[in-house]
């Protein structure tokens, strides 16, 4: 029967996950140039209008419809939301049956038109976290037209493979390979959502190419401040991204809330640790992506690890992503924004991770890693998972960013480039630096004029 508290706790998360996409544009357009930001804040927001749509279309029942392709892609069976409201997910049959199908991810029942509006901010946040490795240069409706196809062909079936589990969504449901026959653990994303961005991410910096004047020029963040309350904003979003993916307000959301915040506490200490022993100064900038590094990287594990495991993972990721974020320099890709060393390599680590400290004292459904007695066998098939989705990532990015670039729709222009994007793409500017409100024609008002004696208190409070 439905469980109310469960539902409520899936509606809150739902809504945490949602506040995830535009902390990510803070995030993001701080590190841009003055000039560019609009375009990435843009970038970023418009997945959630076109996501959003082509989840209720057919994304949802592209992903999470009974099997129709030996676990490769849903049925279409829920396209249009068909069969969702008024049916419970997590029950063998319908609202009135009783036996849970499968013990995770759910034991209880929570409607189906609820998990759907999850499991839709998993699928705009995907897409935006892309756009990172290809700020500064990008034009804004191949941006979008790229959005809509990579979901429709890349994250809606990578979804079904990893998020779609036998028997959740009815006694007959068949679900991905990854969940059902690998049985590789992924708990809240880390195959499905950051590997598959830092794949994209890398195979449209391939496409797009080098900013000009990079990497002699790399464009220092033009504020930084906004950087770090986007972190703090993704931090407190993937709360519900993390524990929300238990689908139930109980003791497995309990260690996911935990694990996420000492994961990402201890990444923040890795990353500086390294900037330290570099540089010789931790920055602020750091202490961000170090952030976002950790909550990347405990993502798949949070549900399997213990406490003492989610350091440890932290830490190691917190270093590896900072030192990774080099390798664009070494092979010549220009990833604008770190995409790739952050969320490819983070989400690597957290999956890989977890074929060494997953226990089943956690999580019964789970197994033990390599640390646990549990063998290599576990980590064979976190690598597996790991290294399909990656590959199936990055060639289907490669081959739709090319055909959009050979089709003229997907770079702007040097001179635009040089001028301003946010002016070329959207005619208006973020910071009015000359007194006039740009992008409307409206000029600003004149001050009104300054008596004699409101001057000399002006003057009086200089003094």
């Amino acid at each position: 029967m439905l469980n109310a508290g469960d539902t409520a706790w899936v509606l809150a998360s739902a809504a945490l996950v949602m506040l995830m996409t535009p902390g990510l544009a803070f995030f993001y357009g701080g590190m841009v140039r003055a000039k560019s930001v609009l375009n990435m804040l843009m970038m970023n927001f418009i997945c959630l209008a076109i996501v959003s749509v082509l989840w209720v279309l057919y994304g949802f029942g592209e992903s999470f419809s009974s099997d129709a392709f030996g676990g490769l892609i849903g049925n279409f069976g829920n396209a249009g939301f068909a069969n969702t409201w008024g049916h419970l997910a997590g029950l063998a049959t319908a609202a009135t049956d009783t036996a849970p199908a499968v013990p995770w991810p759910g034991s209880d029942a929570i409607p189906v038109l609820v998990f759907a509006m999850f499991q839709l901010m998993f699928a705009v946040i995907t897409p935006a976290l892309i756009s990172g490795s290809i700020a500064d240069r990008a034009k804004f409706w191949g941006w979008a037209l790229f959005v809509v196809i990579w979901v429709t062909i890349v994250y809606f079936p990578v979804a079904h493979w990893v998020f779609s589990f036998d028997g959740y969504m009815g006694a007959d449901a068949v679900g991905g390979w990854i969940a059902n026959k690998l049985k590789a653990f992924d708990f809240a994303g880390g195959t499905a959502v950051h590997i598959n961005a830092g794949a994209a991410g890398l195979a449209l910096a391939i496409v797009l190419g080098k900013r000009k004047g990079w990497p002699k020029d790399t464009g220092r963040p033009h504020n930084v401040p906004f950087v770090l309350l986007g972190a703090a904003l993704l931090w407190f979003g993937w709360y519900g991204f993390n524990a929300g993916s238990a689908l139930s307000a109980g003791d497995l959301a309990g260690v996911a809330f935990t694990n996420t915040t000492v994961a990402t506490a201890s990444a923040v200490l890795g990353w500086l640790l390294v900037e330290q022993l570099k540089f010789g100064k931790p920055t602020t900038l750091g202490a961000a992506s170090g952030a976002v590094a950790g909550l990347v990287a405990i993502t798949p594990a949070c549900g399997f690890v213990t406490p003492l495991g989610s350091i440890v993972i932290g830490v190691i990721a917190g270093a590896l992503c900072a030192l990774a974020i080099s390798l664009k320099y070494r092979f010549g890709f220009d990833d604008s924004l770190d995409v790739v060393g952050v969320h490819l390599v983070g989400g690597l680590v957290g999956t890989l991770l977890i074929g060494f400290f997953a226990t089943n004292g956690v999580n019964s459904a789970g197994g033990n890693g390599l640390f646990y007695g549990g063998g290599w066998s576990q980590l064979g098939k976190q690598a597996t998972a790991a290294f399909a989705v990656m590959g199936y990532s990055f060639v289907l990015s490669l081959i739709i960013g090319y055909v959009i670039k050979l089709a003229g729709g997907f770079r702007v222009s040097t001179e635009d480039e040089v001028s301003g994007i946010d002016e070329a793409q959207h005619a208006e500017s973020a910071y009015d630096f000359g007194g006039t409100a740009i992008g409307h024609g409206a000029s600003t008002p004149p001050p009104a004029p300054v008596s004699s004696k409101d001057g000399a208190a002006l003057e009086g409070s200089k003094a």
